[in-house]
């Protein structure tokens, strides 16, 4: 068996074969990509002028001189969190163990993050967190957004009040470019009628990939958006050449990747190990694993992570729940599996995408997958709104029902830094 695994070994040979590709100025893919960053500027510039977007000063003051309504609750959230209004981790454990919180020994080393799917609009954000101090709740450590980019810039200064609220609860976030595989870019596939296409047929077709690199930098420079949602394998590599050449963008592999067995998993990682920087940093910051994954398989990702150096770079994001509709058989829950899996699997993060399967069940509108595609005028002239901000804080509610049972076993959990100290 030994002789049998020493035939797995890379041959130095074939990595030269490789960078000398890579190097090759006749090299047509890697020409193409470093154009599309040239037209940016470079990785410096690129850089400078995401750094400058990101700052909140600078962020706070386009969403005032655009003249955005938010601009107001922005300033509630800040004089929320400065207030202290929000509920600490201590007394967080308090209210779910009572007398025995402070003699229970939480294991610090294996936080999770709790982690919501999708915040579309920001006035959802400021309803959650108006919830969470009238009931002591807490607010997400992680968020993702899948809404429509072009449409949320123009709405009233939405992608702005939402990076600039990220900064002030201390959460990261994740946006979800609009060269994602189901904006036409497949000219040979529709909707429902051609669903099974999707199987063998999504992603960045053609020349797709490189306008998402485009679409991705110019979001970057623009608004200082770091993480973005990747759902194929061109773009994955892509985003790994972006933080090999020096552009300090981060990204998240989407469930809709399918990576539900080691070797899948093997294989990413391997990539972002073999393009990660000399400090060992890599682009790829979560992981997000296919809802059939058992424990097993997440434990034997972790060993391969682990052993690749990228335990603490790369976060493992499982679903938790998931929306009623569109997307999984129900009942769908996983939060027994992830409270034995907290006690040894480091940097993992509970994904809530829904609400919890008993309270889903019993709604008029529950949620459901396909709505994070409506434009926001079909979901006013349905006056659809009040429902799908119900279902979302439906996930907020699933968030904390996680919360509490990690806390009654001893599991910490990374809720919004900057309120729940």
């Amino acid at each position: 068996m030994d002789d049998l695994r020493q035939k797995l070994v890379v041959s130095p040979a074939h990595v030269a074969e490789l960078n000398a590709m890579l190097l090759d100025p006749k090299c047509e893919v890697v020409n193409a990509f470093l154009d599309v960053v040239r037209k940016h500027g470079g990785p410096e510039a690129i850089n400078r002028k995401a750094a400058q977007a990101r700052e909140l000063g600078n962020l706070l003051k386009r969403l005032k001189a655009s003249g955005s309504p938010y601009s107001v609750d922005i300033d509630w959230l800040t004089r929320e969190r400065d207030r202290g209004a929000f509920v600490t981790i201590a007394e967080h454990r308090k209210r779910v163990l009572g007398d025995r919180a402070g003699a229970t020994r939480f294991d610090e080393g294996h936080p999770v993050t709790l982690e919501i799917s999708a915040l579309q609009y920001f006035p959802w954000l400021i309803a959650e967190a108006k919830q969470a101090i009238a009931k002591r709740e807490l607010m997400p450590g992680r968020y993702i957004r899948v809404r429509n980019m072009a449409e949320q810039v123009a709405d009233q200064g939405d992608t702005l009040a939402v990076a600039a609220a990220m900064q002030i609860v201390g959460a990261s976030y994740v946006e979800t470019l609009d060269t994602k595989g189901t904006d036409g870019s497949n000219i040979h596939l529709g909707g429902p009628a051609t669903i099974t296409g999707y199987f063998g047929g999504v992603g960045q077709p053609n020349e797709h990939a490189l306008q998402w690199v485009d679409e991705f930098l110019g979001y970057y420079a623009e608004y200082g958006i770091r993480q973005v949602l990747n759902v194929n394998p061109g773009t994955v590599l892509l985003g790994y050449f972006l933080h090999k050449i020096g552009i300090d963008i981060e990204f998240k592999i989407s469930v809709f990747m399918g990576n539900d067995n080691p070797y899948a998993a093997l294989w990413t990682l391997m990539g972002a190990k073999l393009f990660s920087r000399e400090d060992g940093s890599t682009s790829l910051i979560g992981f997000n694993w296919a809802n059939s994954v058992s424990n097993a398989t997440i434990e034997k990702g972790a060993g391969v992570r682990k052993a690749l150096g990228l335990e603490d770079h790369v976060r493992f994001e499982h679903h938790i729940t998931e929306t009623w509709k569109s997307i999984v058989v129900q009942p769908y829950d996983r939060t027994d599996e992830l409270v034995e899996l907290a006690g040894h699997v480091a940097n993992i993060s509970a994904k809530h995408e829904g609400g919890r399967p008993d309270i889903e069940a019993r709604r008029e509108h529950p949620s459901d997958i396909l709505d994070y595609f409506a434009p926001k005028a079909d979901i006013v002239a349905q006056d659809l709104m009040p429902a799908m901000e119900r279902n979302y804080l439906d996930k907020h509610d699933a968030v904390n029902y996680t919360a509490e049972a990690l806390t009654r076993h001893g599991r910490s959990v990374v809720a919004a830094r900057s309120l729940h100290t």
